[in-house]
């Protein structure tokens, strides 16, 4: 094995995400942008993109759910031993926190890619001897705790992350802020370009900050506000005092009544990206007076392709792993092949399913997956809106199965996953219904290849990306979905799948909205998607091959990365 400071030999990027998630073991994610960061990091080592990416070790992960017999939700601290996953470095940093000096560590992780690329990932570390008791548990829960404790896990994430990449030798020559979470990043680099303009704050702010822009790239993620992160500026002289930015210098930055992390980002960054077309044109609104960008998230395409797609691809289309552009070739598979192919990936699920829960998936019978985090934006329980027209539609027909986790702050969000197990009671003996706790990459990989179509239906326009819906795709399971997100891209009706209240205003209130999106979701149900699975295989499985052909081929991250590559990080 080389030693870990090969990888300071090459001029990097520095990808920062406050979560990644990289594989099931690794439990430092908590949903989609963890696992998107952990897709990018994969692509990146595939496609030897000099890259280095910084995040938090998450000693006891996000958490681990439980569901009680009413679908309550209860959480339980993941305990993993970070030592027997990664080396710890020698450096050591300092970072000012409520007036003392926390010193940081790093874990060295090694993402290796079957065609021989290493990008190394920094896992932030603050229990250690030196540290206070208290201190110590910083970098012990994902988005735990309150809002002190975010903003000292942000200072460890963003001043941590520039200062042990320096103290371990790393040239980077950009800086990649995968959301807000990492913003503080851009405090450390002004800080140390005034200390080499050797000037006052007032009269070098200006230069300054043009110079750490033009090293910054920021990604954001979330067109809700309850997404970005904001903290008032009393919390922030307690937390950070003036140690690296007078205050007075940082309201100019990251707004005048309080601390908003994407603001600071926004400030500090040359190239700033939405995650899809329309998200791009939603952060616009957001934020007038900043360019935003857009380029649309992917998935890792090995990751994701289940094992029988995995086998199915590499007979008939030699390469597609690290060239996904090639499954436009999808056509050269038989349908039996790819039909065989999918039912193993369903009879993988059922056995599954039949483990965790006691509960049977029929193999003959159309299944609906769904699974997200839960929050009242993502509607987890829409399809439930009118039980009746459902049963009607679908009694003995249709089969649903469902995960998802809430945040444990979010009361509104536990009670989606009650009122899932409430209708699943209702519907008991008609449609199965099955909700598999704890959702996880291992669980999203039984489940997404296993069901018959893919369930999205957000809020419009509060989807950001939806890259669940794309690992589907990569498995032959259309998408019915919302037009949000990567959707809107994706999404030819009737071909790679189907839209959900298209013509549902977006100006309706939210109780319209439903009535109308579960109406439309019905009737499609109804007259199109049931009809053409049970009815005609080989239209049906038309869909599948455009789903891989028209939607796989495109959205992966190896085309997400290539387009950083060319539109961000190689930009001056």
């Amino acid at each position: 094995m080389e030693h870990w400071n090969v990888f300071t030999q090459t001029s990097r990027i520095a990808y920062f995400s406050m979560e990644i998630g990289l594989a099931q073991e690794i439990p430092t994610y908590s949903g989609g942008l963890g696992v998107l960061a952990g897709d990018t990091i994969k692509s990146a080592a595939d496609l030897n993109i000099p890259l280095v990416a910084v995040t938090l070790a998450s000693r006891k992960g996000y958490f681990a759910q439980s569901l009680d017999a009413d679908g309550a939700q209860h959480e339980a601290p993941v305990e993993w031993d970070i030592s027997a996953r990664m080396k710890q470095l020698p450096a050591r940093v300092t970072v000012p926190i409520e007036g003392r000096s926390v010193t940081v560590a790093a874990w060295l992780y090694r993402n290796q890619s079957p065609a021989g690329g290493v990008v190394p990932v920094l896992f932030l570390d603050t229990a250690l001897e030196e540290n206070t008791e208290e201190d110590q548990t910083i970098t012990d829960r994902l988005y735990g705790g309150d809002q002190r404790y975010r903003l000292k896990q942000e200072v460890v994430l963003g001043v941590g992350g520039v200062r042990i990449l320096q103290a371990l030798g790393f040239n980077i020559f950009q800086y990649h802020m995968n959301e807000g979470h990492a913003a503080l990043l851009t405090l450390e680099l002004l800080n140390q370009t005034r200390n080499v303009h050797a000037g006052s704050w007032m009269n070098t702010l200006d230069v300054d900050r043009k110079a750490v822009a033009q090293r910054c790239v920021f990604t954001t993620h979330t067109p809700v506000p309850a997404g970005h992160d904001r903290f008032n500026y009393s919390l922030v002289q307690e937390v950070i005092g003036d140690e690296i930015v007078p205050v007075e210098q940082l309201r100019q930055l990251g707004g005048d009544a309080e601390l908003n992390m994407t603001t600071l980002a926004l400030q500090l960054s040359r190239f700033v990206n939405g995650v899809a077309k329309k998200h791009g044109e939603v952060s616009r609104k957001m934020f007038p007076g900043y360019e935003i960008h857009a380029i649309t998230n992917g998935i890792h395409p090995l990751t994701w392709a289940s094992a029988y797609m995995v086998s199915l691809f590499n007979r008939h289309i030699s390469g597609w792993a690290l060239q996904p552009e090639l499954l436009v070739r999808v056509d050269s598979i038989s349908d039996e092949d790819l039909w065989d192919a999918h039912q193993g990936a369903k009879a993988y699920l059922a056995q599954y399913i039949k483990e965790v829960t006691g509960e049977q998936l029929f193999l003959d019978v159309f299944t609906i997956g769904f699974a997200r985090r839960v929050a009242t934006y993502k509607r987890n329980d829409l399809i439930f809106h009118d039980l009746e027209r459902l049963l009607a539609i679908g009694k003995g027909r249709l089969q649903l199965v469902f995960a998802g986790k809430a945040h444990p702050h979010d009361n509104d969000g536990k009670a989606l996953i009650q009122n899932v197990y409430t209708a699943a009671e209702r519907l008991h003996g008609e449609i199965t219904v099955i909700y598999l706790p704890n959702y996880s990459i291992d669980v999203a990989k039984y489940l997404i290849p296993g069901v018959d179509v893919w369930l999205n239906n957000p809020t419009r326009p509060l989807e950001a990306s939806g890259t669940s819906g794309m690992k589907a795709a990569l498995n032959g399971v259309p998408n019915f979905s919302v037009l949000d997100g990567w959707w809107i891209e994706g999404h030819i009706e009737d071909i790679t799948g189907w839209s959900i209240g298209e013509k549902t205003s977006i100006d309706a209130s939210l109780e319209e909205a439903n009535a109308a999106d579960a109406d439309d979701m019905y009737a499609k149900l109804e007259d199109k998607i049931l009809p053409l699975y049970y009815e005609d295989r080989p239209g049906w499985i038309r869909v599948m091959k455009n789903a891989i052909g028209k939607n796989a081929y495109y959205f992966n991250t190896h085309v997400m990365m290539r387009r950083y590559v060319t539109e961000a990080y190689l930009q001056r």
